[in-house]
């Protein structure tokens, strides 16, 4: 009966068409543009029911105008959707492998990118990736369980991820699940990877979990099979992980006081905050309302 009821309720979505889905109230407009472009192929929305995209990338946080990066946008699917969602003032940066073009990956990156102007294409080894500073998120969608099978340093990709991203920013990982606590260990055979090694790897990074969605699971999912069997492809259960690149903080000192006093009391202030460790003076803020002064400074990196 259970199964029964997740095939139901599966046919019932695949009823939902692109255009439906992108009209939905909850859907917002630029997610929606991106869900219903129309260069988005048949065999493209085919798929969005069981892969969820607008559900994925309001999940996501996605903004119109971002700027986000893309790892393996090999077949284009969300690539396409992005591209339109971001609009004219956005950037899509797209990552393939180089091995990748025995699927025709690299002939049609270049050519998405020569015909939509907010987006890049680059065929690159993933170790030797170099990303455009301070983006707002990086995608990685059912590729992360390839990387240690392409001799990826994870760990290296991860900080250069955490490193290029702005405080705040987004990386988002997808990818079918392997049995709990297996890790790596299926990766290269059935295409599946434990769950906790993704969550485990990139808070190493210095990432912060933010959701551990079960938008895409499915209970029914045999993990034993590989993920391109049929019956099982387009059906598995997948992780959906977004973290983030913590925000930096800010330490306040606040002092109350009277508006006769604050000359004096300027001095005083500067004073004791030199003595805080690799304080800047020249970045003091003093706010004056109403008698009340707030000093604030940046801990540790005197900006």
């Amino acid at each position: 009966m259970k199964k029964l009821t997740h095939a139901l309720a599966l046919t019932a979505t695949f009823l939902l068409t692109p255009l439906a889905l992108a009209q939905s109230a909850d859907v917002p407009a630029h997610i929606a543009r991106g869900v219903a472009a129309a260069d988005r192929t048949e065999e493209m929305t085919v798929r969005d029911a069981a892969r969820k995209p607008a559900e994925t990338l309001m999940l996501a946080g996605l903004k119109e105008g971002e700027h986000i990066a893309e790892l393996a946008a090999l077949g284009l699917y969300y690539s396409t959707i992005l591209s339109a969602a971001l609009g004219s003032e956005g950037q899509l940066d797209m990552y393939d492998m180089p091995f990748m073009e025995q699927f025709g990956a690299i002939t049609a990156g270049n050519a998405f990118a020569a015909t939509h102007p907010n987006s890049s294409y680059t065929a690159v080894h993933f170790n030797d990736i170099e990303f455009a500073p301070n983006l707002d998120a990086v995608y990685n969608i059912l590729f992360y369980h390839d990387l240690q099978g392409q001799d990826v340093d994870t760990a290296a990709l991860n900080a250069k991820i955490f490193a290029a991203l702005k405080p705040g920013g987004i990386y988002l990982v997808v990818d079918h699940r392997a049995e709990d606590g297996s890790g790596w260990r299926d990766s290269s055979t059935i295409h599946r990877i434990g769950k906790e090694v993704i969550v485990e790897e990139v808070t190493a990074a210095g990432f912060e979990l933010a959701q551990d969605s079960d938008l895409l699971a499915n209970p029914d999912d045999d993990k034993t099979k590989m993920v391109f069997a049929p019956g099982t492809r387009g059906s598995t259960d997948q992780a959906v992980l977004v973290v983030r690149k913590p925000h930096e903080k800010t330490e306040y000192l606040s002092i109350t006081t009277t508006p006769n006093s604050l000359p004096r009391l300027r001095g005083r202030v500067r004073e004791g905050a030199e003595e805080i460790k690799n304080y800047n003076p020249a970045k003091i803020r003093l706010n004056v309302s109403l008698g009340r002064i707030a000093a604030a400074h940046k801990a540790g990196s005197g900006r």
